[in-house]
């Protein structure tokens, strides 16, 4: 079974990604800021990070800096409401795997994510 780390300071955006991924075989670790986003990431050890970047404490590129910084390489997923082209320059340097704007379909972020880890259904 695979992991996936949540982490948006939004808890309506953590239910609708919970959702989206109730009918795979994974389990859905969350987090509200870039500081829980660490913690989780070293204690939990997910297979994927799908990420948020503005959010309070610690936003999403400080908390990437700080993982790839400890060598951490999970593949990671912005989820951002902010299209920025400075931000989408900072995610991909520090190697991001995909980037979905918010708004978004549930389908379309499922899909990103089998691209980068294969989830399968449950039975």
């Amino acid at each position: 079974m695979h992991k996936l780390l949540t982490i948006d300071d939004s808890k309506t955006i953590r239910l609708i990604l919970a959702r989206a991924f109730k009918e795979y075989d994974c389990a859905l670790i969350e987090a509200a800021n870039g500081e829980e986003g660490l913690k989780a990431a070293a204690e939990q050890k997910p297979d994927l990070i799908i990420l948020d970047i503005t959010m309070p404490t610690m936003d999403g590129i400080q908390m990437l800096t700080q993982l790839r910084a400890t060598g951490d390489q999970t593949p990671v997923i912005m989820l951002t409401a902010e299209g920025g082209a400075s931000s989408v320059e900072k995610a991909q340097h520090l190697g991001v795997s995909d980037y979905i704007a918010k708004p978004f379909q549930n389908e379309a972020l499922v899909a990103k994510v089998q691209k980068v880890l294969p989830l399968a259904r449950k039975a």
